[in-house]
């Protein structure tokens, strides 16, 4: 298995830092059977004319001597991933001006271990494009409450004091006409098998305090880019992205709670070898799909 990358010492650039928490109104293990769904699901609508995911690896992971570590915590144990992301028409015109025609493949590597995770994404050619020239890191810690976790990442130093915390909030969250879906609105859709009703709709994010269940995915995610006169601006539209993307995709995974309620991750697993085959007629086959830069 590719070694972890450890976030300490591996990824010291000046880096831009925010931290994003997004509370949802389920528990911790509805999340974690909803969330490897959903991904299926999203890779799938993303997938299509060339251009999407490929899974080149993902098995169980065990390794008591090197452990993830975060937060004063270890994880021995998980599940790990490894996609490549193909997409030029999925990508900003800035980063087409970092990555020339060729360059626009990147590798994703993620270590799930439960109810922590870790991703990191790099350039496919990783000697013209190292990971002191460009990276994204993502660290996830899973908890049982509404947001108030001040630091749950244990952050220190630069990356404390430069951290910008953003809340994404399901319900009232800005959406354009062109990505809204009255479907994918956990406003007007709640689970019928779960007996949950939609999320009452108030412009206060109060709903985050009287749902029951609930929990919070704390993001923190590190871009970095070196490139003379864009690096600024590459990186704060990296961030927007994921602005955008942390609230669509959170809100279909409320909203297709019926479709997974009742799975188990065993289940889920069941069906890897399915989605990677499906992805791979995908990708080599039809029209280009799925969500593009606007």
């Amino acid at each position: 298995m590719d070694s972890y990358f450890n976030t300490e010492t591996d990824f010291k650039q000046d880096h831009l830092i925010q931290e994003y928490r997004i509370t949802l109104p389920m528990s911790l293990e509805e999340f974690r059977v909803g969330h490897q769904f959903s991904v299926n699901e999203v890779s799938k609508e993303e997938t299509g004319g060339k251009e999407g995911v490929e899974i080149v690896a993902q098995f169980p992971f065990n390794d008591p001597s090197n452990p993830l570590r975060a937060n004063g915590k270890t994880f021995p144990e998980g599940y790990f991933t490894h996609k490549i992301y193909y997409g030029a028409r999925k990508l900003p015109r800035t980063i087409h001006m970092l990555f020339p025609t060729g360059g626009l493949e990147f590798h994703e590597r993620s270590w799930d271990a439960f109810p922590y995770s870790r991703t990191v994404i790099l350039a496919a050619d990783g000697h013209k494009y190292p990971k002191d020239f460009f990276y994204v890191v993502i660290e996830t810690f899973y908890a049982a409450d509404n947001g108030t976790s001040e630091n749950i990442h244990g952050l220190t130093g630069r990356d404390l004091s430069q951290r910008r915390v953003r809340k994404i909030d399901i319900a009232n969250g800005a959406i354009s006409s062109m990505d809204y879906k009255a479907e994918l609105d956990p406003c007007l859709v709640g689970s019928e098998k779960a007996g949950r009703a939609p999320i009452p709709k108030d412009i206060t994010g109060e709903w985050m305090n009287n749902v029951n269940p609930v929990m919070t995915c704390y993001k923190v995610v590190k871009v970095w880019c070196r490139w003379f006169g864009l690096q600024d601006q590459i990186q704060k539209q990296i961030l927007r992205s994921y602005d955008m993307y942390f609230l669509l995709y959170h809100r279909k995974l409320v909203c297709w709670m019926d479709k997974y309620y009742g799975l188990t991750m065993e289940d889920l697993r069941k069906t890897e070898k399915e989605t990677k085959e499906e992805l791979d007629v995908k990708r080599l086959s039809g029209e280009a799909c799925g969500t593009f830069w606007r």
